[in-house]
């Protein structure tokens, strides 16, 4: 990690919450903006490896800026860091492309752990947060899927967290064919990230 965005309104939460990446990772570069419009002023220099998204800004919401630090950085680690964990506003985020969400309540401590535990390769998720979405996992009915035999066998796997390369060894197949497999997942299922591709893999019923 060389470089960090805090996009987060108010200054006592934007202090605490650069004070914890600081501390987690000593040689990174921390900046921070209190809007949506700072935010795209200083991506429009600099792309950041990490970013702390707070979701109610003051001029907009803070899943737009997901999507956008996605499209232009895929391999940013998008972590949200909100007071909410509602459905409505855990799943937007998700959609968007976030890797993880952390409730601000937790306080510093607890950012610093779940961040340094990113090291180790757990997902990055507030465990009100990790709760939510196991309820959701446990959906008593599957849900009709529109993919294929083998986009689901694809969608199954990504969802159980195998990597590209995994899912090609798994199903026999190139890490070609297995990214176009997931390529015309992601346009069938209308998503953009492997957040919300596990959800989805829940919903089908395909993780039981």
């Amino acid at each position: 990690m060389k470089r960090c965005l805090i996009i987060e309104d108010l200054p006592a939460a934007r202090q605490w919450l650069t004070k914890a990446v600081e501390q987690t990772f000593p040689n990174i570069t921390v900046e921070s903006a209190p809007d949506c419009a700072g935010a795209r002023v200083l991506l429009s220099k600099h792309l950041p490896d990490l970013a702390l998204v707070d979701l109610g800004l003051p001029d907009g919401d803070g899943s737009t800026l997901i999507a956008a630090i996605k499209a232009a950085q895929p391999n940013c680690l998008c972590i949200v860091a909100s007071t909410f964990a509602d459905d409505g506003h855990l799943f937007p985020a998700l959609r968007a492309g976030a890797d993880g969400y952390f409730t601000k309540d937790q306080g510093q401590a607890a950012l610093v752990q779940t961040l340094s535990e990113i090291k180790q390769g757990h997902p990055p998720l507030s465990p009100s947060v990790a709760r939510r979405l196991l309820d959701f996992f446990h959906q008593p009915e599957p849900v009709h899927t529109p993919l294929t035999n083998r986009e689901t066998e694809v969608l199954q796997l990504i969802g159980k967290g195998y990597a590209t390369a995994e899912v090609a060894r798994l199903l026999t197949i190139t890490r070609n064919t297995a990214a176009g497999y997931i390529k015309e997942i992601y346009r069938k299922l209308g998503i953009n990230s492997r957040a919300e591709a596990a959800l989805k893999a829940a919903e089908f019923g395909l993780l039981r």
